[in-house]
């Protein structure tokens, strides 16, 4: 069982919840691999459909990584393949994450809800990429993300200064959905899971892939090279596409396929 957090099912959505309330929730490398764990299950398990990300308490969503962890004090590397909290190197995934970011969400913190597909935040959460004011430079995906999401000027005011972003800021640039009360932000993100579980399972793999396939390059190279994907092999002529025309006909709910691994 997992030492730094907490899982939940809710149906098929897998809630975790970051457990190092009296470290801000920031991640040492036990941390970071028990997370990659989680994911790499999560990924495969076709009981899960979404995955929702938090922190424990009000304070912290994560504030990165734990600067307190004495050196040497494990064999391991710092993080696992995955990356940091299991997800910023964790590319081709075909489930939804969503970040619940409930207080600050600092360095990895911050890195962790970008490599998320949705962040949505609490009105007191914060935003920020601080290393530089250290002497260090977010190395997580944190950089290129957040440029890729707001665009490289106003991604600028943030990686060059170090400033913490309010959750309204982050809505009014763009890298946060939607901002929430406090005590609404978990029903919040479980409303939009539902949404998302509304969705043909395949589908969101294909329309997933095609979205990171097609990120900086020209829509007509995209529309060249998606059909080599193979979350397109076979999709149209599925079980998931037949089902959604004659859910459609019938006019009733439809029954989805389990998303296998592989």
């Amino acid at each position: 069982m997992p030492q730094s957090c907490d899982l939940q099912t809710d149906g098929e959505i897998l809630l975790v919840t970051i457990t190092r309330e009296e470290r801000r929730n920031a991640l040492d490398t036990a941390a970071n691999h028990e997370l990659g764990e989680v994911f790499d299950d999560f990924e495969r398990d076709p009981a899960y459909r979404v995955a929702i990300v938090t922190g424990a308490g009000d304070k912290a969503f994560c504030a990165g990584a734990d600067l307190k962890q004495p050196p040497g004090s494990t064999t391991l590397p710092p993080t696992p393949p995955s990356g940091f909290g299991g997800l910023t190197d964790r590319f081709g995934r075909a489930k939804p994450v969503l970040a619940a970011v409930n207080g600050a969400a600092l360095g990895g913190g911050f890195e962790i809800a970008l490599a998320c597909d949705l962040i949505i935040a609490a009105d007191h959460a914060t935003f920020g990429l601080p290393e530089p004011k250290v002497g260090l430079a977010a190395g997580s995906g944190g950089i290129p993300r957040l440029v890729k999401e707001i665009g490289p000027k106003r991604a600028h005011s943030i990686l060059l200064t170090g400033r913490h972003v309010s959750a309204q800021e982050g809505l009014q640039l763009g890298f946060v959905n939607e901002v929430v009360p406090r005590d609404e932000l978990m029903a919040a993100a479980r409303r939009w899971a539902e949404l998302i579980l509304a969705c043909s399972p395949a589908a969101l793999r294909a329309t997933k892939a095609i979205a990171e396939l097609a990120d900086g390059r020209p829509v007509q190279d995209v529309l060249r090279d998606q059909w080599s994907l193979p979350a397109l092999q076979g999709f149209y002529d599925g079980p998931d596409a037949a089902e959604g025309r004659a859910a459609f006909a019938e006019r009733r709910a439809p029954r989805w396929q389990p998303l296998r691994s592989g």
